[in-house]
C-alpha cells in the first residue's frame, strides 16, 4: 500500500502517528492564507485597464458588482486624500475684450507714433520683442536679443499671459481677472494735439464694458488688474485743464477698484511697478546661465559709466553734474552720449559694450524717477548707483531685494544745489571684497528682470512676468481675506502714500 503524501512537505508520511501534528500545522497555515486573500486590494486590477480585467471573469454579474465597488473605494480615497492642484490660488481669467482695446490698436500702429520720430510698427514683431538684433561681433547671445521698445510692455505681457500655465475659461475658479487693455498704446495716439475728451474716451468705454460683465460684481473689480507700458503718472491727470498731461483713466471711480502694473508706479497703493522690457528675451534657463557666466568672467576696464543725456530743462536734474564728473575722470569713466539726435543709446549692442566694461553704472532720474538703463546695467553685471529712492527702491518690490545695499550703491541727492559728492572718490572707497559681492548679487538678479520668450519654461527660475503675476495674486488674496472677515475690501485699497518717494526710509541703510 502506498504511503499517503504530506500536503505540506510533499513527502510520503511514514507513520500515522504524525497525522495529528500535521493537521495542526496545516490548519493555521490555511487560515493565514485565507486572511491574506481577504485582505488583498482587488481594486488594483481595475486601475490600468478595467475592461480587460473584467473579461477574465466568467460571471458578468459578479464583475459588475466588483467594478462598482472598486469605483466607490477609489472615489472615497480621492475625497479623503485629493491630489494637489498646482494651480490652486493661481488661476487667472483672461477677459476677451473687444478688439478696439488691443489688437485693433496694433493694426493701426502708424497712428501710435504721433508726436514722436520713430515708427513703432517694427517693434510689434516677435511677441512685441521687436526685430532680432544683428550682432556680427558676438557681443550678445544670438537669437535671444531683440530691438525692444521700452513702451511695449502691454503687448509682451499679454502674449506671455496667453501662455500662462494656470489660465482658466471658468471665471468662478479664477483668483484674478486680467484685462488686456493696451492703455499706453491707446493713449500714445492722443498725447499731442488732442483735447481731454478724446484722451479719456477709451478709458470711459473700457470701464462701461467691464462693469457690465458678471466677473466684476464678485469683488467690485478689486480682483481685476491690467498692465500699462507707460509710467503710472501718464494715467493720473488730476485736473480737466486741456494743458495737463495724460489721461484720467486711474481717477475714474470704477478704475480705482482695479490694480495697475506699469514700468513706474505712482504714489497710490493700487499702482505697482514691474521692470521695463529689456532687449534680452531668453528661451531657456541655459541661455540665462550662459549669459550670467559671461558677465561673471567679463573684465571691466572702467570704474563707472553713464549712458544718457543732460536734462537742463529740469532744474533739479543732477545729470549735468554727473556728465561733468565723468568727463573729468579721464579713463575711469565711460560716457555714452544719448543727447537728442544721437542714436548711440538706441542700439543695445552699444549699451552693453559700455556697461559690461564698467564696474558701476550711474542711474540718476531723467524725465521721471525710473529708467530702463538700470535694468540694462543689471543685465551687464554692472552695479547700479542710485541718487533717488524713486528710481528703484520705492518701485520694483517684487523683483529687487528689500536690502538695497546687497546689490546697489546709494548716493542720495535731495537737491542739486546741495551736491557735495565726488562720485569717483566715493566709489573708490568701496572695498574690492564688497564689489565682488555686489556684482554677484546683480548677476543673480538677471532672471528676475527679463521677460523671457513665451515658450520659456521657468524650471525653477522665475522671470519678470511670473514674479509680477505672483505678486499681484498675493495682493488680491490679501483683499479677499479682508472681505472674508466681513470687512470692507476697499479700505486703503486706492489710498495715496505721500511718503513713498521720500529719502528718509532709505538713508539709514546707506553704506560707504
Amino acid at each position: 500500500m502506498e504511503k499517503p503524501i504530506s500536503v505540506v512537505t510533499g513527502k510520503f508520511r511514514s507513520s500515522s502517528s504524525n497525522n495529528h501534528s500535521n493537521v495542526w500545522f496545516v490548519v493555521p497555515l490555511f487560515i493565514l492564507l485565507c486572511f491574506i486573500l481577504l485582505c488583498f486590494d482587488y481594486s488594483a486590477l481595475y486601475i490600468t485597464d478595467t475592461d480587460e480585467a473584467a473579461s477574465s471573469f466568467s460571471d458578468t454579474t459578479q464583475n459588475s458588482v466588483s467594478r462598482e465597488s472598486t469605483k466607490d473605494v477609489n472615489l472615497s480615497r480621492f475625497l479623503d486624500d485629493p491630489l494637489p492642484d498646482s494651480c490652486s490660488g493661481r488661476y487667472i481669467y483672461l477677459h476677451d475684450l473687444p478688439s478696439r482695446f488691443n489688437s485693433d490698436l496694433l493694426a493701426s500702429c502708424s497712428l501710435i507714433t504721433r508726436g514722436t520720430e520713430n515708427n513703432i510698427c517694427p517693434y510689434l514683431e516677435n511677441f512685441g520683442f521687436g526685430p532680432e538684433i544683428q550682432d556680427p561681433d558676438n557681443i550678445l547671445l544670438k537669437q535671444s536679443w531683440f530691438v525692444t521698445n521700452q513702451f511695449m510692455l502691454e503687448v509682451i505681457f499679454h502674449n506671455k499671459m496667453k501662455k500662462y500655465t494656470c489660465l482658466t475659461h471658468n471665471s468662478s475658479l479664477a483668483s484674478a481677472v486680467f484685462i488686456p487693455f493696451y492703455a499706453g498704446i491707446d493713449m500714445s495716439r492722443y498725447l499731442w494735439g488732442f483735447n481731454i475728451t478724446v484722451r479719456d474716451s477709451s478709458s470711459h468705454e473700457l470701464m462701461d464694458w467691464l462693469v457690465k460683465q458678471r466677473e466684476w460684481s464678485r469683488m467690485s473689480g478689486r480682483d481685476h488688474f491690467f498692465v500699462a507700458g507707460r509710467i503710472a503718472w501718464d494715467f493720473r491727470r488730476q485736473t480737466d485743464n486741456e494743458s495737463d498731461w495724460g489721461s484720467k483713466l486711474r481717477f475714474l471711480p470704477e478704475s480705482q477698484n482695479m490694480s495697475m502694473m506699469s514700468i513706474e508706479s505712482s504714489s497710490w497703493n493700487n499702482d505697482y511697478a514691474i521692470p521695463y522690457p529689456t532687449c534680452f528675451h531668453p528661451s531657456s534657463v541655459d541661455e540665462i546661465s550662459e549669459w550670467q557666466d559671461r558677465m561673471r568672467s567679463q573684465k571691466r576696464r572702467y570704474l563707472f559709466a553713464f549712458a544718457g543725456a543732460p536734462r537742463p530743462e529740469y532744474k533739479d536734474s543732477v545729470r549735468g553734474i554727473i556728465i561733468d564728473e565723468c568727463l573729468e575722470s579721464d579713463d575711469q569713466c565711460y560716457l555714452l552720449d544719448c543727447n537728442y539726435g544721437k542714436v548711440n543709446c538706441d542700439n543695445p549692442v552699444n549699451v552693453m559694450k559700455v556697461f559690461r566694461n564698467s564696474v558701476f553704472c550711474l542711474q540718476p532720474p531723467g524725465d521721471s524717477y525710473t529708467r530702463r538703463s538700470m535694468f540694462d546695467s543689471i543685465l551687464a553685471g554692472c552695479i547700479p548707483v542710485f541718487f533717488h529712492p524713486g528710481t528703484a527702491y520705492a518701485q520694483y518690490k517684487w523683483h529687487l531685494p528689500k536690502n538695497h545695499n546687497s546689490y546697489s550703491v546709494y548716493l542720495p541727492v535731495k537737491d542739486v544745489k546741495e551736491w557735495d559728492i565726488k562720485i569717483k572718490e566715493r566709489l573708490l572707497e568701496i572695498s574690492e571684497e564688497r564689489v565682488v559681492k555686489l556684482r554677484e548679487e546683480v548677476i543673480k538678479l538677471i532672471p528676475s528682470v527679463v521677460y523671457a520668450n513665451p515658450s520659456y519654461g521657468s524650471e525653477g527660475s522665475e522671470d519678470a512676468f511670473e514674479l509680477a503675476v505672483k505678486g499681484m495674486l498675493e495682493k488680491i488674496e490679501e483683499v479677499r481675506e479682508v472681505m472674508r472677515q466681513g470687512k470692507d475690501g476697499g479700505e486703503g485699497f486706492d489710498d495715496r502714500d505721500d511718503y513713498k518717494y521720500t529719502f528718509s526710509p532709505y538713508e539709514a541703510q546707506v553704506l560707504t
